[in-house]
């Protein structure tokens, strides 16, 4: 009868939602929240909303549910195996959607967990329409100076490919400015100690050092780091997080960064869910601020070395083809 008792209990728990309710915050020996372990980033959540959904700010649950069908629909169907006999397609865009990598190595989010309850539409909240708002006049022109002139990726060296593809930091933004998922290895490990909370991206090699200080101090500006400056202080439970002075060759979805502020929260909704905000405030680069918030899920794995220059053979394939180009056209 105890056993019976004990397991209507639990369900009845889960089914009402109780137990985020209920949930207690783990805390370390020094007595702040234990966000230690390693997070998955990965929904199919986009970043920004769908024009059409205006500002719907969330889905009903048969919606999400549909959603997340056509997603892992559209995986299972590209990962269907071809007919070898098959003949040629007759265009490009007749191919599955896949980028430069086959499916193997995907690891796409085809799940759309909840936020305070509710199945977001986009990880942008405000504003209330869910895209980025309008860039300031010149703010192209002035990435374009930043970047020492160049128009665009070129080959003729390292130092015309991106960031990603030189192994420098994260392919896509992982490690941000604004953590958001990438098509693979979107894990992120929490390492804290007192004074400091490290944050690890299994895409490529980033570790950001957060200080938990009262003050930055004048070190920063002077010191521009590829994922900024971070400092945190704690809200109660919540970790609050301020980052500025990136380095001036990274961007932000395609944006300068040297004016860029991006403030974080980091909150633990259950022992299994952390909900990562985001505020981003550049008045050189955007007319108004924007904000949002992503679900993280606790993955009971360790995380493993990415070893992008070990295996970074495609950069040594795209100078060399490039060469080869120009020694075609000396001979035409």
């Amino acid at each position: 009868m105890i056993k019976i008792s004990v397991v209507f209990s639990v369900f009845m728990l889960l089914a009402s939602g109780a137990s985020s309710q209920d949930f207690e915050i783990a805390l370390t020996e020094w007595g702040v929240p234990d966000l230690q372990g390693v997070w998955r980033l990965a929904t199919v959540m986009p970043f920004e909303r769908p024009v059409e959904l205006g500002e719907k700010r969330a889905y009903s649950e048969a919606e999400a549910v549909e959603l997340e069908l056509i997603a892992q629909k559209k995986f299972d169907d590209n990962n269907e195996p071809l007919d070898p006999n098959r003949p040629p397609p007759e265009a490009a865009d007749s191919l599955p959607n896949i980028g430069n990598y086959d499916l193997f190595w995907r690891e796409d989010g085809q799940f759309l967990p909840t936020i305070n309850g509710e199945f977001r539409t986009s990880a942008i909240t405000d504003p209330a329409n869910g895209r980025i708002p309008e860039k300031m006049a010149g703010v192209d022109e002035r990435l374009l100076r930043l970047r020492h002139g160049r128009i665009g990726r070129n080959s003729d060296g390292p130092e015309g490919r991106s960031l990603g593809e030189r192994c420098l930091i994260s392919a896509g933004s992982l490690s941000g400015p604004v953590m958001a998922p990438v098509i693979y290895n979107s894990n992120l490990q929490f390492v804290q100690s007192p004074g400091y909370v490290a944050i690890t991206a299994e895409m490529v090699h980033d570790t950001r050092i957060i200080r938990i200080v009262d003050e930055r101090g004048a070190v920063g500006e002077t010191h521009r780091k590829w994922m900024g400056d971070s400092i945190g202080r704690w809200e109660g439970d919540t970790l609050v997080v301020e980052t500025k002075y990136y380095n001036t060759w990274h961007t932000l979805r395609g944006s300068p960064v040297e004016n860029l502020t991006v403030v974080e929260t980091f909150r633990q909704e259950s022992n299994s869910k952390l909900i990562y905000g985001f505020t981003v405030d550049d008045p050189s680069v955007f007319t108004a601020q924007f904000s949002g918030e992503y679900p993280l899920t606790r993955l009971q794995e360790a995380m493993y070395e990415y070893a992008c220059h070990e295996g970074n053979y495609g950069m040594v394939g795209i100078l060399a083809g490039a060469r080869k180009v120009e020694q075609a056209e000396e001979s035409d």
